[in-house]
C-alpha cells in the first residue's frame, strides 16, 4: 500500500507493507483523512506518535472496514470513522476497535474524516475537564480552526454563551453563522480587554503565550482554563494572586498522549450524545478544502499559513 512518510522533514509518498490484523483491532480501507496542526509538528520532528502507532502522520480518518476479527462488533463493509494515534496518511490503517465509530447518517466520507479528532478534543476539554454547564460563558481561542468550530458547536449545544477569537473579518462572519455570541478580531482588538466585558467560566486555549496571563483577570471565580497548545508562545506571566482569590483551575491537556482506553471511552460518549445531532444536521464539520492524497504537502501549506476556516481533508477514493 501507499503511505505518506516523513523523510528529512518532508512528506514523501512511498510503498510500504499492508497492516496485519490482530486481536482487538480492525483494518480500515481509508477514503479520507483530515489534517491537524499536530501533523505539521510531526513533520517538523517535534511531535512523535505514541508507542505502537505508525510513524507517518494522520490522527483521524474515514473509510470502510476491510478486515475484522470473528468476535468483533465490526464487520467487513462497515462505513466508519476513527481516531488514530498516527497512520492516517495511508491507504489502510490498523485501529483498536474502541477507537472506531460509525459514520453518522447523511455524512460523506470527507465530512466523517473531519469529525473524530476535533470533536473528541472538544468533548474531553469542555465537559470532562472543563465541566461546562448551561448558562456559563465559554471562551474559545481560534474559533475558525477545526477545533474552534467544534468547540463553538458543542458549547452552543450545551447552552453556553460562546466568546471566540479570529484573525480576519471573513472568519468572524463564518463563526457568527455557527452561533458564536461574541467574536473578537485578535488583530484589531485587545482580547483581554474585551473579555473583561464577558467574564469567562471555561476557556479552551490553543494559543497560550503572553495573552494567557493577561486574560486570567477576566475569569469568573471557580473558572477553568484549559491549555491544549502553545501556538502563541510557550511562556507567560501568571497573576498568581488572581489564581488564588478566584480559585481558578489552570489545566494542560493533550488528547494524543492519553491511553487508547480513555480515548475509546470518550468516543463512546461522543457517539451517544453528539452523533444524533450530526445525523440531524444540527452539528456539522466545516470543510475548508479537499486535496488529493498525493498533494498532502500542499494541504499542509494551508494550515501553516492559517488560511483555513474549518478542516482541510485529504481524499483517497
Amino acid at each position: 500500500m501507499k503511505a505518506m512518510l516523513i523523510e528529512e522533514n518532508k512528506l514523501v509518498l512511498r510503498d510500504i507493507p499492508e497492516p496485519v490484523l490482530k486481536p482487538g483491532y480492525v483494518i480500515i480501507d481509508i477514503h479520507a483523512a483530515a489534517l491537524n496542526r499536530a501533523d505539521l509538528l510531526q513533520v517538523a520532528g517535534k511531535y512523535p506518535p505514541p508507542p505502537g502507532w505508525p510513524e507517518w502522520p494522520g490522527l483521524e480518518c474515514s473509510g470502510v472496514i476491510s478486515a475484522a476479527n470473528e468476535n468483533s462488533r465490526w464487520k467487513a463493509g462497515d462505513k466508519v470513522c476513527a481516531l488514530l494515534g498516527g497512520g492516517g496518511y495511508a491507504e489502510k490503517v490498523l485501529v483498536p476497535e474502541g477507537m472506531v465509530m460509525p459514520i453518522p447518517d447523511n455524512v460523506s466520507f470527507a465530512e466523517a474524516a473531519a469529525l473524530p479528532e476535533v470533536y473528541t478534543t472538544a468533548m474531553l476539554n469542555l465537559f470532562r475537564l472543563g465541566e461546562l454547564k448551561k448558562g456559563e460563558t465559554l471562551f474559545v481561542q481560534a474559533g475558525a480552526s477545526g477545533l474552534g468550530i467544534a468547540a463553538i458547536q458543542l458549547g452552543k449545544l450545551a447552552g453556553a454563551k460562546v466568546v471566540t477569537t479570529v484573525g480576519s473579518p471573513e472568519k468572524a462572519e463564518a463563526v457568527r453563522k455557527l452561533g458564536a455570541d461574541v467574536v473578537i478580531d485578535r488583530k484589531a482588538e485587545a482580547v483581554d480587554e474585551v473579555l473583561l466585558k464577558h467574564p469567562v467560566d471555561v476557556a479552551l486555549d490553543c494559543a497560550g503565550g503572553e495573552l494567557l496571563g493577561k486574560c486570567l483577570h477576566a475569569v469568573n471565580p471557580g473558572g477553568r482554563w484549559i491549555l491544549v497548545s502553545t501556538l502563541g508562545g510557550e511562556t507567560t506571566e501568571l497573576p498568581l494572586r488572581v489564581l488564588l482569590k478566584k480559585h481558578i483551575r489552570l489545566m494542560g491537556s493533550t488528547l494524543r498522549s492519553r491511553s487508547d482506553a480513555e480515548k475509546s471511552d470518550i468516543l463512546k460518549q461522543l457517539t451517544e450524545t453528539v452523533w444524533p445531532e450530526v445525523s440531524a444536521g444540527k452539528i456539522r464539520p466545516v470543510i475548508h478544502a479537499l486535496f488529493p492524497f498525493e498533494d498532502a504537502a500542499k494541504a499542509h501549506e494551508i494550515l501553516a499559513a492559517q488560511q483555513n476556516t474549518g478542516k482541510v481533508v485529504l481524499t483517497l477514493k
